[in-house]
């Protein structure tokens, strides 16, 4: 990703709005001071996240213990800083998702900037239970629409070790960073057009490459990455299943899924070849836990619908985590050009927080009873002393006055 524009699904689009405090979509500030908690009086109220008409009952990929929310906000220092601000928006929902992408201009930036990391690495360990996800371009020129020939010769350059070395260096500077569970989204929408890090040009090629990726970091001492591979949702210019590198070399099936043609309708994303069901069905049977590194809104406008169905969705099929990608045209917080998603996506989201864990009663611990001094216990059978309410007692000396 670089500062001239932000990434999407075949796409490189302006930020419309990257102001430090950006206003919400629905009137209220980012910091969520004037935040409408009626919205969820609205017509979500009645949509039960645990109903799905559209998935049909095949076997689920390992579902996640604690699934993790967030939102790509920005790719630099403020995307860091706006976490706190959309949490607000949320009525405190927490965002346990740290989302950026690495630029994929040079190898130099490829590897990883300490400058550029750093921010990011300080919000992962403030808590235990956060997630860092990171995009990693496998290719510089990433984003300069290289062509086919350029793109095959490249890969094949890489498949033979000739860039192992950079990666050796951003595992390094991770670990270093003390983020050694990273999540690596590695070479995302690979089977698409936009980006020089795709497959279709020499599929075999890019296959061996991202083995020798993550064997390079998998060799860095202290780390303990998690590799996502994710595509397109769809075809797009290459089935996504004949770039899949293999079980060993992927640690979660993601994909990205925006809220566009061929898909017009939610069930269309759903069911169209390589959709999210397939998607579902793949890492099922690869015995592998999904995500959904981006999603939201995209060419068929401003839908509340799809936002509900999405949403249903992960909650159904629980992901590892996901993240809406937030800015115009995809998003609901930092967009004001979708208020009727945003609206949406913040009465199904807003104020959830998990139900603690009730901590058992136990029964008080009985005190045992000691018998007065000078007094001999009768043994009478437990029925009797069930029945008479205890223990007789047969005092010795009884016809002396007890001293204390």
């Amino acid at each position: 990703m670089v500062t001239a524009g932000l990434l999407t699904s075949g796409a490189v689009l302006p930020v419309t709005h990257h102001a430090d405090e950006p206003a919400a979509a629905n009137g209220s500030t980012a910091d969520g001071s004037t935040a409408d908690e009626s919205a969820a009086d609205e017509s979500a109220a009645d949509v039960s996240a645990a109903a799905i008409g559209s998935a049909r009952e095949k076997p689920k990929p390992p579902r996640a213990p604690s699934p993790a929310l967030g939102a790509y906000l920005d790719y630099g220092p403020k995307g860091v800083r706006r976490i706190a601000a959309m949490q607000s928006w949320l009525g405190g929902r927490e965002l346990r998702v740290g989302h950026t992408y690495l630029p994929g201009d040079v190898w130099s930036n490829i590897e990883g900037k300490p400058e550029f990391l750093e921010d990011w690495a300080a919000w992962r360990k403030a808590k235990d239970d956060r997630l860092f996800v990171l995009n990693v371009p496998m290719l510089e020129r990433n984003e300069e629409h290289v062509p086919d020939g350029v793109v095959r010769h490249e890969l094949r350059r890489a498949a033979r070790g000739d860039y192992d070395s950079h990666f050796k260096v951003l595992a390094e500077r991770l670990v270093g960073l003390g983020v050694p569970d990273t999540v690596i989204v590695l070479g995302w929408e690979m089977n698409g057009e936009t980006y020089t890090h795709r497959c279709g040009p020499d599929p075999q090629s890019w296959k061996k490459y991202w083995n020798r990726i993550v064997t390079t970091m998998r060799a860095v001492p202290g780390q303990k990455f998690r590799f996502d591979f994710a595509p397109n949702r769809g075809r797009d210019d290459i089935p996504w299943t004949e770039c899949y590198p293999g079980d060993d070399v992927v640690d979660i099936m993601g994909m990205d899924s925006y809220d566009q043609p061929p898909g017009r309708t939610f069930d269309e994303q759903v069911n169209e070849p390589f959709g999210l069901q397939e998607h579902v069905d793949f890492a099922a049977a690869h015995g592998k836990v999904i995500s959904y590194p981006e999603w939201g809104l995209f060419r068929n406008g401003d839908n509340p619908e799809y936002m509900r169905r999405m949403l249903q969705w992960i909650d159904t099929y629980k992901p590892v985590y996901n993240t809406l990608t937030d800015y115009c045209p995809h998003g609901v917080w930092q967009c004001g050009q979708n208020p009727k998603s945003s609206k949406m996506y913040r009465a199904l989201l807003y104020g959830f927080k998990p139900e603690p864990v009730p901590t058992p009663t136990l029964p008080p611990i009985p005190t045992p009873t000691q018998p007065p001094r000078n007094c001999l216990p009768l043994d009478l059978g437990p029925w009797v002393e069930k029945w008479l309410g205890g223990r007789i007692c047969i005092r010795l000396n009884w016809s002396q006055r007890e001293d204390g």
